[in-house]
């Protein structure tokens, strides 16, 4: 219902087991019914687990927009970094030279992916958050005509930044090099269409905006792209297109799927579903965000990044300049109150970041806030602003 112009909704059910809120980029907090969907055992060859894995599929494409049947996905068991290297090993040709745009944890980690891989690249890096901009990477393209892809992390986590995947592709496209993504954090509360954002590939997993639990990853590509990708793998299973062809052609995973967490995974669907798809979901995230922002502030906190910037996904936060402050210890104090934050990634100062994602809202949000406020109390801090360097650096990131 509304109040005013608030949104004002019911307050989700507190977790059945009385574990702590996981206010961190995934895993992350689940329904108790996606926990309860783990409870059942499923054989990975029977023809319902099949029709399971059929149905993940179709709904996962639904998301993207793609009405063509330009597009297929291709889940892949573990974790989302084992997708990530599965997707870049694949997709990659062996004689291909990749520019990696760099703001985070993250993308360097794919700069480190390939070189194991192998595979030539070069890195437009903008240290700890500063986003990659259209007219830089269309320069890189223009410098260097080797280069055939180019890949961005859409949402980098380890700042809370939300990348501007569609300047960047616009930029890619222009050139007439191609586009990966890795929307590892973001997919299924950020729009990824592929009407309006063009791209060869993107990838992501169970755990994130879908709210499921860890067990496997998923690419979503162009079929053109998995057909060209026969035999290029440097792994037997990371292989994308043995993976994509075996599911087409039997239903079936190629090695053992993890049964419980598809199960899981199709709950989290129907919820997200519900929700509002991917607009529903990523609204509540986004007032999350903004319940969580304007408390913190009150308090005296700080974020990293100006609004234009800050993803509904997770936020960082400046550590106070007070001297009481240890984050170990405000870490402690809000896992007491049932909360977990998360460290920052950052390098140039020191963070850390609240997570809006997962079966959380508002009135979660807010408790969150109290928590935080108790805890700089405990602690003897009774500002929590932060040193004037961190505002320094903030200042470099224009709006």
């Amino acid at each position: 219902m509304l109040a005013g112009n608030q949104i004002v909704t019911a307050p989700f059910d507190e977790p059945a087991l009385g574990e702590p809120y996981l206010l961190t980029p995934g895993p992350l907090t689940t329904s108790y019914a996606v926990k309860q969907a783990m409870l059942r055992d499923w054989g990975s060859w029977d023809g319902d687990f099949r029709a399971m894995t059929a149905e993940l599929r179709r709904h996962l494409l639904s998301l993207t927009g793609d009405t063509k049947d330009e597009f297929d996905c291709v889940p892949m068991q573990g974790s989302g970094t084992f997708a990530v290297e599965a997707m870049l090993g694949s997709l990659l040709p062996r004689d291909s030279k990749t520019l990696v745009l760099v703001n985070g944890a993250y993308g360097q980690r794919i700069v480190q992916t390939l070189d194991y891989l192998g595979r030539a690249h070069s890195v437009i890096d903008k240290g700890d958050y500063m986003p990659p901009r259209g007219l830089e990477v269309a320069a890189a393209l223009d410098a260097d005509p080797a280069i055939t892809h180019v890949i961005i992390v859409h949402c980098e986590t380890s700042s809370g930044i939300l990348n501007p995947v569609h300047e960047i592709s616009e930029a890619v496209y222009a050139k007439g090099r191609k586009l990966l993504i890795d929307s590892m954090s973001a997919f299924g509360a950020i729009s990824l269409d592929v009407n309006e954002i063009r791209y060869e590939a993107m990838v992501s997993s169970a755990n994130k905006c879908i709210e499921g639990v860890p067990g496997f990853g998923f690419i979503i590509a162009r079929k053109s792209e998995l057909e060209a990708a026969k035999g290029r793998s440097h792994s037997l299973s990371l292989d994308v297109h043995a993976q994509w062809a075996h599911l087409n052609k039997t239903g079936q995973w190629r090695y053992t799927p993890p049964t419980h967490v598809v199960a899981a995974f199709l709950v989290a669907l129907r919820q997200h579903e519900i929700e509002g798809g991917v607009a529903g979901r990523g609204g509540r995230y986004a007032h999350n965000r903004d319940v969580v922002v304007a408390g913190m502030r009150e308090l005296g906190f700080e974020t990293l990044l100006k609004e234009h910037w800050l993803s509904p996904i997770i936020v960082t936060f400046f550590n106070p300049a007070h001297p009481n402050f240890a984050f170990d210890r405000f870490y402690g104090l809000m896992k007491d109150k049932g909360f977990i934050i998360y460290p920052g990634k950052l390098t140039v100062v020191d963070s850390f970041r609240v997570g809006c994602i997962g079966r959380m809202d508002e009135h979660v949000m807010r408790r969150v806030v109290n928590a935080a406020g108790e805890s700089l109390r405990e602690m003897g801090v009774d500002t929590a602003a932060p040193p004037a360097t961190a505002i320094a650096e903030r200042a470099k990131l224009a709006a």
